[in-house]
């Protein structure tokens, strides 16, 4: 069937501000395929969190980014997720076939974080990560959230990512990118059939 197909795909992202390769795979099988993830952004929480996001979310994933860090991190942490937001757009390809929503929870420790997904083509994002540190290692707190945001955008799906609770800041962002990871695997699941899930008919790529 069609949608037994490979969901692999790669992008270049090249500016004046970061050089960016992105490979993903969104269909690892424990124990049947071999899950690759090699990240490397230049940031290290950042590398942390796609990581987990790829691990969890079972999809095998080579990120490499040079970018700007002389200036901060906005430029290559932004532009990480717009690369990663539109390879995983490009390997989904023709929306049929899949579960479309994905929600999840994740723990750790003291965190809980909430997130939930629509892989809808209607960009849109909301976000409640009550961070209390400027900087979690060398990734600026504030960029969780925008990066968080730019994926969605450029993947074209509506995305909530929200704590529940929690105090360790760490905690906090790394159970909403496990959540994340989790809800991404509900939602892309295949169906077995080659329905398109909406009462249009179509769901625009």
């Amino acid at each position: 069937m069609s949608n037994m197909s490979p969901r692999t795909a790669s992008v270049e992202r090249k500016t004046s501000e970061t050089e960016i390769t992105c490979s993903i795979d969104l269909d690892h099988v424990p124990g049947v395929t071999t899950q690759t993830i090699d990240v490397s952004t230049g940031l290290g929480f950042l590398d942390h969190m796609f990581t987990a996001l790829a691990k969890h979310g079972g999809m095998s994933l080579t990120l490499k980014c040079k970018g700007d860090l002389h200036i901060d991190d906005h430029h290559t942490a932004e532009d990480c997720a717009l690369a990663l937001g539109a390879a995983f757009k490009k390997a989904l390809g023709e929306r049929k076939g899949i579960k479309r929503y994905g929600f999840a929870y994740a723990p750790l420790d003291e965190s809980l974080s909430r997130a939930v997904i629509d892989i809808s083509s209607r960009p849109f994002f909301v976000c409640h990560l009550p961070f209390t540190r400027e900087k979690i290692g060398d990734l600026s707190t504030e960029m969780v959230s925008h990066l968080l945001q730019s994926f969605a955008f450029e993947a074209g799906v509506t995305l909530h990512v929200d704590s529940i609770r929690g105090d360790n800041n760490h905690h906090i962002a790394e159970s909403a990118f496990k959540a994340l990871a989790l809800a991404i695997r509900m939602a892309i699941t295949r169906t077995g059939g080659d329905d398109v899930p909406s009462t249009k008919g179509v769901l625009a790529l």
